[in-house]
């Protein structure tokens, strides 16, 4: 098969069609780096804002190393995928402090940073410093694979290195950094996961999958997401225009990120706020509770979170984190938590319900 067709139409194609993205009108290294990082997993309207926002607050990576980690995730907050934030970070310094604030210029070097794997390094690779390497991401995948009629697994092991190996036949190596740029908006526009645009396609007349109708079966992916559930409680405990938070650790989702206090069940159910040991100390006419019944479906990519929230507003706050035997938790006042990096699912709880209930 005669490769330089696919190459010179889906280029041609994008010349005529591309986006104008901020990051495409740059060849600096930090600022596609930044890009790259927060458009994992996320969809471009929703990843501008954000970009925008990082590279006017952090121009240079210089600015993001010194930044805080507290600070960054703020910044972030309401994006999802934090460790993406913290790896940012984390990337920015190892760069200042043994690259002198230098992006090394080959996708070798740059897979050893945090944070950056294959598609990364070689979206910064061709992008930034024209090496002629081949990007492969789902995009990609889906694209080659009904072009071409390709049936593997590409949940598979062997899948990346076979895409990867076609992906360096067809690759312009004299405008790389263009035909990454090319397949890629070519299968987040036209060849898409559910309705591709066939009928007016320019790549149509070489499609496998179009001349044997089988563009709806490709790429093949066997293995299925398996979805946890949890259930979570949370406690917003108040005391005047104050509440009880504290910065989650652990290896766990919205590490770094602040919360309520947080009871997890292993199923669903009601709790007996008044039995459960940590509430103990509110009986007797120590505070008022307020139960919100809705619960509310938090989807994570690996996680189904069911959650529910009360309101208890103590009389005292005396000595009330030890008491509750919770270390790391302290009060915050409504300005300092408009500060704090929180997951989405508690920072819309707080616009919307707490100012109902006149948290003032």
């Amino acid at each position: 098969m005669d490769h330089s067709l696919f190459t010179a139409a889906v280029l041609s194609w994008y010349q005529q069609n591309k986006r104008s993205l901020p990051w495409r009108q740059t060849k600096n290294p930090y600022l596609i780096w930044l890009s790259e990082i927060i458009l994992q997993q996320t969809r471009v309207a929703q990843g501008l804002p954000y970009y925008q926002q990082f590279a006017d607050k952090y121009p240079k990576v210089t600015d993001l190393a010194k930044a805080s980690e507290e600070e960054i995730l703020r910044v972030w907050q309401g994006l999802g995928y934090y460790s993406r934030a913290r790896n940012l970070h984390k990337c920015a310094k190892i760069i200042m402090q043994q690259h002198n604030g230098k992006f090394p210029g080959s996708m070798k070097e740059l897979l050893l940073l945090p944070g950056i794997g294959r598609y990364t390094a070689a979206a910064i690779a061709s992008l930034a410093f024209a090496e002629p390497v081949p990007v492969v991401d789902g995009n990609v995948f889906r694209l080659l694979a009904r072009y071409y009629g390709i049936d593997i697994d590409i949940s598979s092991s062997k899948a990346y290195q076979y895409f990867y190996q076609l992906s360096l036949m067809l690759i312009d190596a004299s405008n790389p950094g263009d035909y990454n740029q090319a397949v890629m908006e070519f299968g987040a526009l036209y060849c898409t996961p559910k309705q591709p645009d066939c009928n007016n396609c320019v790549l149509k007349n070489g499609c496998v999958a179009k001349g044997n109708a089988t563009v709806l079966q490709l790429p093949v992916k066997k293995k299925k997401l398996k979805v946890r559930e949890r259930f979570f409680y949370y406690f917003i405990i108040r005391h005047n225009n104050k509440v009880l938070m504290h910065k989650r650790t652990g290896k766990d989702i919205w590490q770094g990120l602040f919360e309520f206090m947080l009871i997890e069940q292993k199923k669903a159910g009601t709790i007996d706020l008044l039995a459960h040991p940590a509430l103990s100390n509110f009986q007797n006419g120590q505070a008022e509770i307020e139960v919100n019944d809705k619960i509310i479906r938090h989807l994570l990519t690996h996680q189904l979170l069911y959650v529910n929230f009360a309101v208890i507003t103590v009389k005292s706050k005396s000595d009330l984190a030890a008491k509750l035997s919770v270390n790391g938790f302290d009060w915050y006042d409504l300005e300092a938590i408009g500060e704090l990096p929180k997951p989405i699912l508690i920072s819309n709880f707080l616009d919307s319900y707490m100012n109902s209930i006149n948290l003032q």
